[in-house]
């Protein structure tokens, strides 16, 4: 199979990729916020409705409907399992977010990367390099830093803290399980024909679930909130296949393991210009350093890895 060879455009990749880490920094607040108004179903809902519609568009414009004749056999299992991953992605760090602060999901959620590459240890037989394994090293000693002052309460398995910490592991498992499908869907289908199909199903599959009709009910700024949080996703994916075209995914890879850090900066920023949105972020000295752990052993976990990352909606 032919490589993607990039633009060398660095600069413009450069910058996309910093507007995808912000987007992403951020949404996990504005999701916090919203879920004060809407359940998670509901929020999950109207994600994939918005991106669905906006992005049928995009492809109907561009290459007409998609053709289902090759969706069979293996293909139409790994869709189902990559279908299932994202809706269980989306949902459960959405469920996680209720007990935890955005910033301590945003630090959580960076096993998801981690996972996927241990997958693909196990499941397409690749190999980590010794600067990698330092990588996962330094990313688990980061996260029992970060749980520092919480680390007993996280071992006795109880309590609200316990509960959102494992939600958001199993959205990052349930994310690894998603890109390794859409990785060997890749070789078939391009990435937004994947993702139709796969909000299509979310559609489908959260609409009995969801309330439609709560939307009418919100006042002007959740309305903006679940907005933007829509928009988001169309936004922040858009630059990052962007970016991808321009840029070496190992780069950007090192970019968006800056996310937590964004997401802690921006949780103190909001607490001092919006001091009643939500309840401020308490990290000790020892946790701000095991989240900056974290983003070093993400970043060498990346390095040495020049495949395409798999685009997650």
């Amino acid at each position: 199979m032919n490589m993607h060879v990039t633009t060398g455009r660095w600069r413009l990749g450069l910058v996309l990729s910093l507007v995808t880490a912000f987007l992403w920094g951020v949404l996990p607040i504005a999701l916090k916020g919203l879920l004060e108004s809407m359940d998670a179903f509901t929020i999950t809902w109207y994600r994939f409705l918005v991106a669905a519609f906006v992005l049928a568009v995009f492809i109907l414009r561009k290459n007409g409907f998609p053709s289902t004749r090759d969706l069979k056999g293996s293909r139409l299992y790994l869709l189902i399992v990559a279908s299932i991953g994202l809706c269980g992605t989306y949902l459960l760090n959405l469920l996680g977010l209720r007990y935890l602060s955005p910033s301590t999901a945003a630090v959580v959620v960076q096993l998801a990367p981690i996972f996927m590459l241990l997958g693909g240890l196990v499941f397409f037989r690749e190999r980590f390099s010794l600067l990698q394994w330092s990588g996962f090293v330094l990313v688990v000693g980061g996260l029992v830093i970060f749980f520092n002052d919480r680390f007993e309460e996280l071992l006795k398995l109880v309590g609200d803290y316990t509960v959102g910490v494992l939600l958001i592991i199993a959205s990052a498992v349930m994310w690894a399980f998603y890109a390794l499908s859409q990785k060997q869907l890749l070789k078939t289908f391009s990435s937004g024909i994947i993702l139709l199909w796969i909000y299509i199903f979310a559609i489908v599959l959260f609409f009995p679930f969801s309330q439609p009709s709560h939307l009418f009910q919100l006042s002007i700024g959740p309305f903006f909130l679940l907005l933007f949080c829509a928009l988001n996703t169309l936004v922040a994916y858009g630059c990052f296949s962007e970016a991808l075209d321009h840029w070496e995914a190992s780069r950007i890879s090192m970019v968006l393991a800056t996310i937590p850090l964004i997401t802690v900066m921006a949780m103190k920023l909001c607490s001092v210009f919006f001091p009643g949105y939500i309840d401020p972020e308490h990290l000790n000295l020892w946790s701000i350093f095991g989240a900056c752990i974290i983003v070093v052993g993400s970043v060498l976990c990346t390095l040495g890895r020049r495949d395409q990352i798999p685009k997650s909606g």
